[in-house]
C-alpha cells in the first residue's frame, strides 16, 4: 500500500505539468486568434488599432498602442504577414514605409504612395506571454478621371515624377448608377419594380432612392463581388404603386461613397403614367343672352391627351343651331329654347371621363355687365304685382261689406211696410194699399188678365 502511494505521488506531478502545458498552448492559440481592434478593458497589454481608408497615391498612418508594457516590443506586419517594423527596427526594405513613433506603449508607422496592392488587413503584435495581436483594415480607393466620350469607362490615375498617367481601370470609385424597369409608360394604379445598379466600388457603395426630391425606402442593397477585381457591384430595388400625380415625376437613384467628395452621384429619369381624362366644361361667358353667339368648351386632362369628344343634351337632342366642333359646342344664335343640361364625354384610349353643364339664356334686354340685373328686375316685378293684387283684394272686400250692409237694411224696411195695416184689411189688396200709405180712397188702375 505504501509503495502504491509513493508511485501515485511521483506520477501525479508529471500529469499536472502536461495539463498545464496543454492549457498554456490553448491559451496562446486563442490569444493569437484575436482579431481586429477589439479591446479588453481588463487586459492592459492588449494592442488597440483602428481601420483606415486612403486613396491611391495617398499616405496612410497605422497606429498601435497598449496601456501597459512589460518590456515587450510592438510589431507591425503587412497583409502577407511580413514584418514591417519591430520596435524601432525596419524589417522590410520598402522606402514607402517610415517610422513615426516607437515607445514601449505605442508604435506608429506610415505608408506613402499607397497602391491598390496595399489594400487588406495589417497586424499589430506584442510579444508578451502569451502573444497578443490586433488587426487594422486598410481600404484603398481608386482615383478616376471622367471620360465624357465614353461615360461608362473610368480611368485610374497614377502620379509619377510629376506626370499624369491614365490607364483604364475600375477600382474603388463607384460608377454612375443605372436605373432599369420602366423604359415605357406605366398604367395608373399599376405596381412597378425599379432596379438601380452601381459597380466598381470599394468598399461597397450605398444606394438611395428619391421621388421628386423625397427619399423613398427601397429594398436592402445586394452586394456582389466583381470577378478578377477587388471591387463590388451594388443593386437596389424600389417597388411602389403609381398614381396620376406621379406623371412626369423624377425618379432618382443616388450613390453614397467615401470616394465621392462633391456629393452623391445621381441618375434621374422621368416617370410617365397613363391615366384616363378628368373633364370640365368652360362656358364662353357666365351670362349668355338671347341672340348672341356662344360656345361651351370641354377641357380634358389625361395621358395621352384626349382626342375624341362627344356632346349630348340631357333629355333631348341638340338644338338645330348648335354645332359640335371637337371640344367645342357652338351656338350660332342663343334662344330661350336652348336652356338645358349639356354633357361632354372625352376619350383618350385609356379611359373616358364626362361632365355636365346647365345653360340658362337671359333675355336680350338684361345688362350682361351687371350680374344682379336680372334678379333685381325680377324682384321688383314680383313686388309690384303683389302690391296690386293686395289692393284689389282689399277693395273687393270693402265693396262686399258695404253691399251686404245695404241689402240687410233695405230688406227690413220692405217687411215693415208690408206688414202695416194688414191686420184690419178685409182682403189682400186693401192690406197692400194700407201698407203703402193708406191711400184707400184713391182709385188705382187695375189690370186684369183673362
Amino acid at each position: 500500500m505504501s509503495g502504491m502511494r509513493v508511485r501515485q505521488s511521483m506520477t501525479f506531478p508529471s500529469f499536472q505539468r502536461a495539463a498545464l502545458r496543454a492549457l498554456a498552448a490553448l491559451t496562446m492559440l486563442l490569444a493569437t486568434s484575436v482579431r481586429s481592434n477589439y479591446v479588453f478593458d481588463e487586459d492592459p497589454f492588449q494592442p488597440v488599432t483602428q481601420d483606415e481608408t486612403v486613396a491611391v497615391g495617398g499616405v496612410v498612418t497605422l497606429t498601435c498602442s497598449v496601456k501597459e508594457n512589460d518590456n515587450s516590443s510592438l510589431q507591425w506586419s503587412n497583409t502577407a504577414q511580413q514584418t514591417l517594423y519591430f520596435g524601432e527596427k525596419r524589417a522590410l526594405r520598402d522606402n514607402r514605409i517610415q517610422l513615426v513613433k516607437s515607445t514601449a506603449t505605442e508604435l506608429i508607422i506610415t505608408i506613402a504612395e499607397v497602391q491598390l496592392s496595399d489594400d487588406g488587413e495589417y497586424t499589430c503584435s506584442i510579444f508578451t506571454m502569451p502573444v497578443r495581436t490586433a488587426r487594422a483594415t486598410v481600404t484603398v480607393l481608386g482615383m478616376y478621371v471622367y471620360n465624357s466620350i465614353h461615360p461608362s469607362i473610368c480611368f485610374e490615375t497614377h502620379i509619377s515624377s510629376g506626370n499624369l498617367e491614365i490607364t483604364p481601370g475600375a477600382h474603388g470609385v463607384p460608377g454612375k448608377p443605372v436605373i432599369t424597369g420602366f423604359e415605357d409608360a406605366v398604367q395608373e394604379g399599376s405596381t412597378v419594380t425599379l432596379t438601380c445598379t452601381s459597380s466598381g466600388s470599394k468598399p461597397p457603395a450605398k444606394l438611395h432612392w428619391y421621388l421628386n426630391q423625397e427619399e423613398k425606402p427601397g429594398r436592402p442593397d445586394v452586394v456582389e463581388s466583381n470577378p478578377e477585381e477587388p471591387t463590388y457591384t451594388v443593386t437596389s430595388e424600389l417597388i411602389f404603386t403609381v398614381t396620376r400625380n406621379d406623371n412626369n415625376a423624377l425618379i432618382a437613384c443616388a450613390v453614397d461613397h467615401p470616394s465621392i467628395a462633391n456629393g452623391d452621384k445621381k441618375t434621374e429619369q422621368p416617370l410617365s403614367v397613363l391615366f384616363s381624362p378628368s373633364v370640365s366644361i368652360q362656358p364662353e361667358s357666365d351670362l349668355p343672352r338671347e341672340g348672341e353667339k356662344f360656345y361651351l368648351q370641354c377641357l380634358a386632362n389625361g395621358n395621352p391627351e384626349p382626342t375624341a369628344f362627344v356632346w349630348r343634351r340631357k333629355d333631348g337632342e341638340l338644338p338645330p343651331l348648335a354645332k359640335v366642333d371637337g371640344a367645342f359646342l357652338r351656338f350660332e344664335s342663343l334662344n330661350k329654347t336652348d336652356n338645358g343640361i349639356y354633357e361632354c364625354q372625352a376619350d383618350n384610349g385609356i379611359g373616358m371621363g364626362d361632365v355636365s353643364h346647365t345653360l340658362l339664356v337671359q333675355e336680350a334686354g338684361v345688362n350682361a355687365a351687371d350680374p344682379t340685373a336680372m334678379s333685381t328686375s325680377s324682384g321688383v316685378d314680383h313686388a309690384v304685382i303683389g302690391g296690386v293684387v293686395a289692393v284689389i283684394v282689399f277693395i273687393m272686400l270693402c265693396l262686399l261689406i258695404v253691399l251686404g250692409r245695404y241689402l240687410i237694411r233695405h230688406k227690413g224696411t220692405y217687411l215693415t211696410h208690408e206688414a202695416k195695416g194688414s191686420d184690419d184689411a178685409p182682403d189682400a189688396d186693401t192690406a197692400i194699399i194700407n201698407a203703402e200709405g193708406g191711400h184707400s180712397g184713391v182709385d188705382d188702375k187695375k189690370e186684369y188678365f183673362i
